[in-house]
């Protein structure tokens, strides 16, 4: 048996990055600015139609350079190329992790246990395409005749988050023919608000499931079933109302859903990367085939940016590296996703699920605990709006929170000088965060207001900004189906890399089965389902009581 690798802690790369650290831990960004006159666009990188600025970073060359290090120390290159070539990554469950497959605008085949995939893919998309276009054109219509006005898609997790932030950011592109829903939460209001707005004879009702087993997905449709079969629909029509995206064909079959009327997935595919498979049904009927291949053309675009661009000018690397060199080195808990577009509102939430279900782990790929910072905590929110309410943590708060801005140059609604404005505000708050305001400028700046020296004297400090705040901001002309699919594209690959310098298996997700499983042992005892007492905690024990109490 081949020996252990020496902890990630006891590299030499590691160490290297520790003493860098050290060194630059009272050096201040205005600084290393105003002694690198060519520092922001050295600091620059570009890729797929995505221009990054790093520059405001807590790195010098010498930084970037351990970084690249540290990343080929832990074989980046060989388990980049191992993803793409199909060998099982996910190695708890010892499948490959495709989704790249998914995406493969070239000719060359990607093999599953020795079977070139790809013709499967592209038959699926296909079958999408025909089945999106006879929708839209009204060739497939519902029981009474009439035209499909609107789409419910019903799934959780990476079945909801992609489909919905895509659908919602590419608004421009819809065709305008159908209407998009979209039900994940098993909260009964989430289901019951939807279907309050749809009407049974012109609904069609997308089931997105793996497993065809997912219980808040089954039960939400389950309620769409009841709905339509009570309002008008027959057990016959379901059939002409219901699709499927799943691997359990025959669980789908059992609910009422035709064989041709699903769509499949791969066990080579996560849920929180399945939004470029038949998962992306709810985008392709809104949008269209053609827009849902020109966001799967950039994603293949990132693709091949990250698997052939040298480290030091690939985007997703160089955006995973300095995410643990701030997670590792500098002890941030956090990482903060502003979007500086309307339309990518739902961005922060897809990649908290992207980041956190991938990283979120305690022990290493053989199983050892981990004793350094694994996957941070992702969360943000749409610029301007967010600089009057969690920015102000941001620059003055006592915890260091990296950030990534992410703005288009045009905006799809050019009114007056809106764009501009939201523009010089995202540039504001960059540059904010990195050169703060001392105490010597807002004395001066109190001065100039009129205020007397005692008074500018004790408001002073209430007004310095440390700065010193690193954030990325990252460009692309215009938000659109193409620009998307990058953008998508690059946090999965920035996560994957993250995951292979902490040595944790991106792909599984064992924390969320367990409570998957502890959910369903506690609903039987809820429903009375099970006669034994239940080996829950006295905690758990009281509150399914007090429920049991107040059910009808």
């Amino acid at each position: 048996m081949a020996p252990a690798p020496a902890p990630l802690t006891s590299r030499p790369q590691w160490q290297a990055l520790t003493e860098l650290q050290r060194s630059l831990a009272t050096c201040h960004m205005r600084d290393l600015f105003g002694q690198d006159p060519d520092r922001a666009q050295r600091f620059f990188a570009e890729g797929a139609g995505l221009s990054l600025d790093f520059s405001k970073n807590r790195i010098t060359d010498e930084v970037l350079s351990a970084l690249m290090a540290l990343a080929r120390a832990c074989d980046l290159p060989g388990r980049t190329e191992a993803m793409f070539l199909g060998e099982p990554v996910n190695e708890t469950e010892k499948r490959p992790a495709l989704h790249t497959a998914l995406r493969n605008t070239g000719a060359d085949p990607v093999l599953v246990d020795g079977r070139d995939v790809m013709p499967e893919v592209q038959q699926t998309l296909a079958r999408m395409d025909t089945f999106t276009r006879d929708v839209i054109t009204g060739h497939r219509s519902g029981f009474t005749g009439k035209r499909f006005t609107d789409v419910v898609s019903i799934g959780i997790g990476g079945s909801y988050l992609g489909p919905r932030l895509v659908s919602e950011a590419l608004l421009p592109y819809h065709h305008g023919q159908l209407r998009g829903h979209f039900v994940a939460n098993i909260d009964g209001s989430d289901i019951t608000e939807v279907l309050n707005r749809v009407n049974p004879e012109t609904t069609l009702f997308l089931v997105q499931s793996k497993s065809f087993r997912t219980q808040e997905t089954l039960e939400n449709s389950r309620v769409a079933r009841d709905w339509f079969l009570a309002n008008g629909g027959a057990e016959r029509d379901i059939a002409g109302h219901f699709v499927a995206v799943t691997a359990n064909a025959s669980e789908a079959g059992r609910f009422g859903i035709r064989t041709e009327n699903v769509f499949p997935m791969w066990d080579w595919v996560g849920g929180r990367y399945s939004l470029w498979s038949a998962i992306g049904l709810p985008i392709a009927l809104l949008v269209g085939m053609d827009q849902f291949r020109a966001l799967l053309a950039g994603a293949h675009d990132m693709d091949l940016h990250f698997r052939h661009t040298p480290l030091e000018r690939n985007l997703p690397v160089l955006m995973a590296m300095l995410g643990v060199w701030y997670s590792n080195f500098w002890g941030a808990d956090t990482h903060a996703i502003l979007p500086y577009d309307h339309y990518l509102e739902s961005l922060p939430s897809h990649l908290q699920q992207l980041d956190m279900e991938s990283n979120g782990k305690c022990v290493t790929r053989d199983g050892r605990t981990i004793s350094y910072q694994t996957g941070p905590v992702i969360w943000g929110g749409v610029g301007a709006n967010g600089q009057h309410a969690y920015h102000q943590l941001l620059h003055q708060g006592t915890r260091l929170i990296p950030a990534d801005f992410i703005i288009p140059l045009r905006s799809h609604n050019p009114v007056g000088e809106h764009h501009a404005s939201l523009f010089a505000n995202c540039l504001s708050q960059t540059r904010a965060l990195m050169a703060g305001k001392t105490e010597a400028e807002a004395l001066e700046e109190l001065a100039a207001e009129g205020m007397s020296a005692g008074e500018a004297a004790e408001l002073a400090p209430h007004k310095v900004i440390p700065g010193n705040k690193p954030s990325n901001t990252l460009v692309m002309d215009k938000l659109t189906p193409h620009t998307l699919g990058a953008l998508i594209a690059l946090y999965e690959h920035r996560t994957f890399v993250q995951g292979v310098i902490w040595d944790v298996d991106s792909f599984d997700q064992w924390g969320v089965e367990l409570g998957k499983q502890m959910g369903k042992e506690i609903l039987d005892q809820i429903l009375g389902n099970n006669p034994e007492r239940s080996q829950a905690d006295a905690s758990t024990e009281h509150l399914i009581g007090l429920f049991r109490s107040k059910r009808p």
